[in-house]
């Protein structure tokens, strides 16, 4: 009898959690959804679709209707967005005026105006161009600082500092520092966190017979003995193309500055990659409550007192991982991406399973 309600209860939460998701994909509109809405400057993709609908990432369904735009994830100021109904369901459509430059009387050209952006880069470009991730074989063969001329371990702006010498003819780098290292829930190594210390620029006219001189410049701390030389800059793909992810699954394995509870607008590290996944890619953020050891008297299996009983399990109840908000990939490595969290109903934790929204 036990077991028989167990069951039952069980398919009663299977058929409402279809019956929800069912419920979600049959009202893609918010109730407070306007009519029209005009795209202002300073708008984004992702805060337009997250005024009218309860899923922002079915933001291109609703516009596959309309063959008259050619991509939704373009739009811009002074747009006019509105809502319409073919056959019962919600398809959007713009008004958009081509704007007019006067170059003189009688003649006029037209002026193409800039896309609104996916999301708000200039609030993230502060966080994320001072960090990046590299394998652990490739942070082992960057060249490092040594010293300067003067003896002193630190170094700003203007100083001239001794490095390793190395192979390559670039003559800019980014110093940079490590910062943690980044492990999956199985503790493999998928790279080093670096953080951006100073920019560097090789002084060509100082010759030296096993190393090289750099002089640092924009530091953002102070530089030290041992710092690395990275090439390149620290770049963000900032024309993203929106895409719910199907089949991905992976965790929440980390963030840029070691927190242990993580909510909107935050920086996470997934242990997806470049193989897995795009930047663009929206994830559904889930957490699974602690298993729970059904008997006389159910405790949850965390409990230490459970922990150290010598009873055996009869029945341990594993709970689903419900879903407790979504987050953006916006850049991907080779075995690990950042994303940004937009919507958090908790605290997000590392080990978070990430997942189709």
């Amino acid at each position: 009898m036990k077991n028989r309600l167990k069951n039952v209860t069980r398919a009663m939460v299977l058929v409402v959690a279809c019956f929800a998701a069912f419920s979600a994909m049959a009202k893609p509109l918010k109730e407070s959804a306007p009519d029209t809405y005009t795209v202002q400057q300073g708008d984004t993709l992702w805060g337009i679709a997250n005024l009218f609908l309860n899923q922002p990432w079915l933001w291109p369904e609703l516009w596959r209707h309309n063959t008259q735009i050619d991509n939704p994830h373009l739009i811009y100021p002074g747009d006019v967005i509105s809502v319409s109904y073919i056959n019962g369901e919600p398809v959007f459509s713009i008004n958009r005026d081509k704007p007019t430059l006067v170059l003189s009387p009688g003649s006029t050209r037209r002026v193409k105006s800039t896309p609104i952006e996916t999301l708000s880069w200039s609030v993230l470009a502060p966080y994320i161009k001072q960090h990046t991730l590299v394998s652990e074989e490739e942070y082992e063969l960057l060249p490092h600082l040594l010293g300067n001329h003067d003896g002193n371990v630190s170094f700003v702006s203007n100083d001239l500092v001794v490095s390793q010498k190395e192979n390559r003819t670039e003559d800019q780098y980014q110093v940079v520092r490590k910062q943690s290292i980044i492990r999956n829930m199985q503790g493999k190594v998928l790279g080093v966190q670096l953080t951006h210390v100073a920019k560097a620029s090789l002084e060509n006219d100082v010759s030296l017979p096993n190393a090289r001189m750099v002089k640092l410049s924009d530091s953002n701390q102070e530089a030290k003995r041992g710092d690395k030389l990275l090439t390149g800059n620290f770049t963000l793909d900032d024309d993203l193309v929106l895409q719910e992810a199907t089949s991905q699954r992976g965790f929440v394995i980390g963030d840029l500055h070691d927190h242990d509870l993580l909510g909107r607008y935050d920086v996470v590290v997934l242990d997806l990659g470049a193989r897995e996944l795009t930047a663009g890619t929206v994830m559904g953020i889930y957490a699974g409550g602690p298993d729970i050891i059904d008997g006389e008297e159910p405790q949850y299996a965390s409990n230490r007192d459970v922990i150290k009983g010598n009873g055996l399990f009869t029945d341990k109840v594993q709970q689903p991982a419900l879903k407790i908000g979504e987050v953006i990939v916006f850049k991907t490595f080779d075995s690990a991406s950042y994303g940004i969290i937009t919507r958090a109903k908790e605290g997000v934790r590392r080990g978070f399973i990430v997942a189709k929204p």
